[in-house]
């Protein structure tokens, strides 16, 4: 399955060194400071108050960021988590990847009551269904069903359908 991100062919250098053509400078330096800022605060209602108002981030009530979980500093305005989650240490969502001969933009959907494990790295383009659970390092590199259990590089379902509570 393909993920659901834009394309832009590049020519000439790769797409990294079109950074600043595709966002604004300024835009990364204060996205950049205010994702070292919440990485470090222990304080939950702080670091969602810095990723719904200063970056622009759909954030649900009652989710937690642990320590060290980096949003896409390019893009945080992509990423879009339901309420009562959990994003685990030093976890990683990207929005974009700057290739070769392309960069790529996708939003990043997830769900209500999802526990994602720590250091896992989600890609553009994905959505992670309510109730999914992502283990501890994984890449989350196309959608996650609602309610499954999924983990490994490449990520792999392990268990389909709602948890037992």
């Amino acid at each position: 399955m393909t993920r659901r991100t834009d394309r832009y062919r590049v020519s000439k250098n790769n797409s990294l060194w079109h950074i600043y053509q595709t966002v604004s400078f300024f835009k990364v330096v204060k996205n950049f400071i205010v994702i070292e800022l919440a990485r470090i605060t222990p304080f939950l209602s702080v670091k969602n108050w810095l990723y719904r108002t200063l970056l622009r981030m759909n954030v649900g009530e009652k989710t937690a960021f642990a320590l060290k979980v980096t949003p896409d500093v390019m893009f945080p305005e992509k990423v879009y988590v339901g309420s009562n989650c959990v994003i685990g240490y030093n976890t990683t969502l990207l929005t974009h990847e700057y290739l070769i001969d392309e960069y790529r933009l996708g939003q990043i959907h997830i769900g209500d009551n999802v526990m994602i494990g720590a250091q896992s790295l989600v890609l553009p383009g994905v959505t992670i269904g309510d109730g999914a659970i992502v283990s501890a390092l994984t890449l989350v590199h196309k959608d996650v069903p609602a309610g499954a259990f999924v983990g490994g590089n490449p990520m792999q379902v392990i268990r389909e359908g709602p948890r037992e509570v």
